[in-house]
């Protein structure tokens, strides 16, 4: 018996460190480029992503602009023309674009979302997205510069949950969001509700970023109402052109103590009645945690495809989900 608690132990322990050396790397990853000295990259030409109508991408120097087409240099050392008709943006890059091999990177399209959780970056203006998963839809929409609105619902249309999210840059690697999400059993259970305030601090930008978030998450039904505090801890690292890891959690401290009484009726053997009598017990909730370590396959310009497999820790047990998490991005 011992044997076997010592063995179950050590598969948590190594799940555990597992983990931690995740969250270490994405953290590594993000204060290196904030902390980056721009002076070793200073002699790097300027790049530019030319996107073109066919959708396919070059990433080069433009040599030479008219007109009718532009003259340009890859990396790699071609050279070759491209006609203006066949160019449907020129994007310039910045250092944040390379890695520190000088290997272009680029941005995540969706670096504001993780699994579940979000960041203080804002969606940008334009690139709306919907976050398809095995049990139904989630909008997300860029309503103003720093104002993001969504709503998410099942196949079923319940629960059916609207979001909110504003934002604030911080500091040139560092920023804040501030939101909420409101929501209601919709037709199924109309007597339902709940409400999770939050605040999110995150550093990085949209290759890179860790983010700490904290709420206090709120269940009404049929005139109850219960709540607890909700923390957070996610990142993800765009480490491919076409690669992203990604980590999210979603964890509930242990509760504080709580006591409750109800009427109950005990017998009394000396009446030989059952007298009514008033029973009080203490309870407190225990702490709760989802840790979701996974990857995002970038596919094509505003398509992605992320998976992930999910542990939960819950009365001191640390157990595996055999069912991945699965989702797809698509802008819109």
């Amino acid at each position: 018996m011992r044997y076997s608690r010592y063995i179950c132990f050590e598969q948590k322990n190594k799940v555990m460190k597992t983990l931690l050396l995740f969250i270490a790397l994405l953290s590594a990853g993000t204060f290196n480029v904030v902390g980056q000295d721009s002076t070793t990259v200073s002699t790097r030409p300027v790049y530019f992503r030319i996107v073109k109508t066919d959708k396919s991408e070059v990433i080069a120097e433009i040599l030479k602009e008219d007109e009718r087409e532009i003259y340009v240099k890859t990396e790699d050392g071609r050279t070759f023309y491209i006609p203006q008709h066949a160019i449907k943006e020129i994007i310039e890059l910045n250092n944040d674009d390379f890695n520190a091999k000088g290997k272009y990177i680029g941005e995540d399209k969706f670096a504001t979302r993780y699994f579940i959780t979000t960041n203080g970056l804002p969606i940008k203006k334009g690139e709306h997205y919907i976050q398809w998963n095995l049990f139904g839809p989630d909008f997300q929409f860029a309503v103003g510069e720093n104002l993001n609105v969504g709503v998410m619902s099942s196949w079923f249309g319940s629960p059916l949950i609207g979001s909110i999210k504003w934002s604030k840059k911080l500091g040139e690697k560092s920023q804040l969001g501030i939101g909420g999400l409101l929501g209601t059993g919709s037709w199924l259970a109309p007597d339902w509700g709940g409400a999770l305030p939050f605040a999110t601090v995150s550093f990085g930008d949209r290759t890179k970023n860790i983010a700490f978030s904290g709420g206090y998450g709120s269940i009404w039904a049929n005139g109850d109402a219960s709540g607890r505090a909700i923390v957070s801890v996610a990142g993800m690292v765009k480490i491919a052109p076409r690669v992203s890891l990604v980590f999210d959690s979603f964890i509930m401290p242990r509760g504080p103590e709580k006591t409750s009484t109800y009427q109950s009726s005990e017998y009394n053997p000396q009446t030989g009645n059952y007298e009514p009598t008033t029973v009080s017990y203490t309870y407190r909730a225990d702490a709760f945690a989802l840790l979701i370590p996974g990857i995002r396959w970038h596919q094509d310009e505003g398509k992605a495809f992320q998976f992930g497999f999910a542990g939960v820790f819950l009365d001191n047990d640390l157990l595996p989900i055999p069912v991945p998490m699965v989702q797809w991005y698509r802008s819109i």
